[in-house]
């Protein structure tokens, strides 16, 4: 069979089955990359192409939103703040990592990451009682590692470069285990693909070094850090660091989505942030700083920390619909993975087997394998192109031919001094000589004295197609080789034998497996029944808010659940970057009115013209492990939650007028309440997405009195006393004696559950919604802080003071009696 009969879409089919994400990848194409119809772009190692459609929604949210600087307290800034926390912790779940383990300081790009964290790393000159720090990395590494070596050679830390045979060839049996003696700092730098060849290095070296079993550890004493460089692995392929947990991970985002650029971050393990020694501090980095004098103490985030001035925020904001986008077209990074590594693998199997007329090959290859594995290599190829005399063709002779075709490739030494050496055999003086003759990193000088200077090298990102494959390799056909054009057959045999044996089986590494039990909760037959109390104080609303900062849902008898109120706030709404919508960024949130029924398992979504729609209460075994995990913020605090679905989020977009969803809290995350100054413990401290305690309840005297205030201001409508309950959205409407009294409440018992009281509700803008209409009003904050002489709380938090290991503890009904405790004082 001839070359042009091999190369087809057929014979590709043949040897890879793993190609495109379910559907047309040339329709994709048509809708998210018109810009490169005709263009084959093959350097998506440098950076890969951005889909249409993530400018488009990011266009929209900035031209929507007002997004002020994070250091400020205001509500746009707080709305950037909480976008970028959000982007954070999207970060660290597409790592399969958790803010408890890993913390993400932005930067520039991955070279302002290596940078910051040789310049924080605390290396140690040699004593005459210990060594010095040792700054090892591997020959093949980026330019950006090796320049560490410029700092270090400064303070008298040892250099030392690997070969990466070395690594397991000088190992030690076993590990050296940690070094109690010596404390030296050390640190290993190696990447995790290679961005030369696109070797993949095993991930287990980071555990190795740690453990000191792999070479240089087990030859020195110390602690050994470990900096993995993985931009350009993590541009097509997953990285679990679950599996290598690296101590410092510096990452390009331009590398994985193509937009933004100029933003890169450092990911650093929580358990290595506390060697860092920062000298510098800039803008946002302080807790408190004195200008006269030499004082000046750290901020405790981490993030906030080594984050000097404020971030490139508006770029990052772009990462979510970068996210977005990235999932919604591929399902994900090991889809990335298999389909690009089938086309690179493709592109290999067939370069490597051409050959011109005479017999010679057309291609010299830089690989360490045979493309046998996406887990041992990644989508690049690296190459010189042969004559029929078997004379190098220069790399620029190839680019520039390559661009009359409209074909994108990159050539060099691509900022890898060491792996270009090893593959093109370039010893350390020719190097020199080269540079004497005039050849400088990035120029077009590709040969000197009938050698290389450097190669070829093409890559594919998640965009590329087969069409891309042929035309590249019809090229080089066209162009580069003495006719008729050949086939090695044995060749090109023994790569597809070796492609049948090694086979690998798709598994989402990102992918949650949980178990969850269903939830049965029973409308009748409580176990515990309500015990009244003689006494004045009276339980006469109850108020449960299943949809946090939407409409209220009263009831007049329910369960008392682990977190509060059975399904207060169990869900929330939030926008197209995951941010938590509330009243005071969208009034309209009000409109909804979200039911409760317990006997079908159903949340009700309501609202004036639209069709009610429901969400499942309970998610049922087998199908919460394919929900959606995401994290999300509440107040500050970090939430685990699960995405209710397209069908609830197509319903709230259309009634907002703007990409949302709704997300639920995961039942198989804990979020734990602040602690309080005082030291009364309350036994149960579990929130669902509440603000700050589980309950809320407001005196309807107090609201009286509020309500008389408002009415002796002559220059404001007529406002209810019932439209101001709805206003203040407490679970807990009580009948007392006295206005605020209930400030000075420790703990009541309302029917026979218990409560402790965890202090008073601080109020905000978000009263002035009318809960009936949406529109906003000043009142009743002016009369409030009018009364209270600026203050302005009202109503009180309570916690439940009953076991957490119950699906329901309790029942309280509208009619309860109250039994409170003052404070002691």
């Amino acid at each position: 069979m001839d070359f042009y009969k091999l190369n087809s879409l057929e014979s590709f089919e043949e040897v890879w089955g793993r190609y495109g994400y379910g559907e047309n990848l040339e329709d994709v194409l048509e809708a998210e990359f018109t810009r490169i119809k005709g263009t084959v772009y093959l350097d998506h190692a440098a950076t890969t192409l951005y889909p249409e459609s993530l400018v488009r929604s990011y266009c929209l949210d900035i031209s929507r939103n007002v997004y002020g600087n994070p250091h400020s307290h205001n509500p746009s800034s707080r709305l950037t703040h909480e976008t970028v926390e959000r982007v954070r912790y999207r970060i660290l779940q597409h790592f399969n990592t958790t803010p408890e383990e890993y913390a993400v300081i932005f930067t520039s790009g991955c070279t302002a990451a290596i940078k910051l964290a040789a310049e924080v790393f605390p290396w140690r000159s040699q004593t005459e009682s210990e060594e010095g720090s040792h700054f090892c990395y591997f020959t093949d590494n980026h330019t950006s590692v090796v320049g560490i070596r410029g700092l270090t050679s400064n303070w008298g830390v040892v250099t030392l470069p690997v070969f990466p045979e070395e690594v397991e060839n000088r190992a030690k049996d076993k590990a050296q285990g940690e070094d109690t003696v010596c404390q030296t700092p050390h640190l290993f730098c190696y990447p995790a693909q290679s961005n030369f060849s696109g070797r993949k290095y095993p991930l287990s070296h980071v555990k190795g070094i740690q453990a000191r079993r792999l070479y240089p550890a087990c030859d020195h004493g110390g602690q050994w850090f470990v900096l993995l460089d993985a931009a350009s692995l993590v541009s097509c392929s997953p990285l679990n660091l679950q599996d290598c947990p690296a101590d410092f991970i510096p990452i390009s985002f331009y590398k994985i989505f193509g937009f933004p650029t100029g933003l890169g971050a450092l990911l650093v393990r929580n358990n290595a942030a506390g060697i860092l020694k920062k000298a510098y501090f800039g803008g946002g980095t302080a807790a408190a700083y004195l200008s006269g004098e030499d004082y000046y103490v750290q901020a405790a985030n981490l993030s906030d920390r080594f984050e000097d001035g404020t971030v490139s925020f508006l770029d990052i904001i772009a990462l979510n619909h970068s996210f977005e986008a990235l999932y919604r077209i591929t399902g994900g990074m090991q889809n990335i993975q298999q389909h690009t590594f089938g086309l690179a693998r493709y592109t290999y199997m067939l370069l490597s087997s051409l050959c011109h007329g005479n017999g010679r090959p057309v291609a010299q290859m830089y690989t360490q394998g045979q493309f046998d594995s996406p887990s041992t290599q990644g989508a690049i190829l690296n190459f010189n192109l042969i004559d029929s005399h078997g004379e190098i063709i220069g790399y620029s002779q190839v680019a520039r031919m390559a661009s009359l075709f409209n074909i994108y490739v990159r050539t060099g030494c691509f900022c890898n001094t060491g792996a270009c050496q090893s593959f093109v055999g370039i010893t350390n003086q020719q190097m020199k000589r080269n540079l004497q003759a005039g050849h400088v990193c990035g120029d077009t000088v590709d040969i000197v004295d009938g050698q290389p200077t450097g190669s070829v090298r093409v890559s594919f990102g998640y965009m590329s197609i087969f069409d891309d494959c042929q035309k590249f390799l019809n090229f080089v056909a066209e162009c580069f080789v003495k006719k008729p054009v050949t086939v090695d057959h044995a060749r090109l045999e023994r790569l597809k034998a070796a492609s049948a044996s090694n086979e690998e089986t798709t598994v989402n590494i990102n992918e949650v497996t949980r178990k969850v039990e269903e939830k049965k909760v029973l409308q009748k037959g409580f176990e515990h029944a309500c015990v009244s109390r003689e006494g004045p104080y009276t339980l006469t609303n109850i108020y449960i808010y299943p949809i946090k900062s939407c409409g209220a849902f009263e009831v007049h008898s329910w369960p008392v659940g682990p977190q509060g109120l059975l399904y207060d706030r169990g869900w929330m709404v939030v926008n197209g970057n995951g941010v938590c919508l509330s009243q005071k960024r969208e009034p309209r949130l009000c409109l909804i009115r979200p039911q409760v029924h317990l006997s079908s398992n159903e949340l009700l979504l309501q609202a004036s013209r639209m069709n009610t729609i429901s969400v499942p209460l309970e998610i049922r075994s087998g199908t919460h492990a394919s929900s959606p995990i995401c994290q999300s913020k509440v107040c500050g605090d970090r939430v685990e939650t699960i995405d209710c679905g397209d069908k609830a989020a197509a319903w709230l977009s259309v009634l907002l007028g703007q990409p949302c969803r709704l997300i639920r809290q995961n039942p198989d995350f804990t979020r734990h309440m602040k602690k309080k100054s005082d030291t009364r413990a309350a036994i149960s401290s579990s929130l669902s997405l509440v603000n700050e305690a589980q309950y809320l309840m407001i005196n309807r005297a107090s609201v009286e009195l509020i309500h008389k205030v408002m009415s002796s201001r002559q220059d404001d409508p007529e406002i209810d006393i019932e439209n101001i309950i709805g206003r203040f959205r407490a679970n807990f409407v009580i009948a007392g004696f006295e206005p605020f009294e209930e400030d000075m409440w420790s703990n009541l018992i309302i029917g026979n559950v218990p409560f402790m009281v965890r202090g008073q509700c601080g109020r905000c803008q978000m009263v002035g919604v009318d809960q009936s209409t949406g529109t906003k009003t000043k009142e009743p904050l002016i009369s409030l802080s009018a009364y209270r002489n600026g203050k302005v709380t009202f109503g009180v938090y309570l916690t439940h003071q009953l076991p957490d290991d119950s699906p329901t503890a309790g029942v309280l009904s509208a009619g309860s009696h109250i039994l409170p405790e003052l404070h002691a004082s």
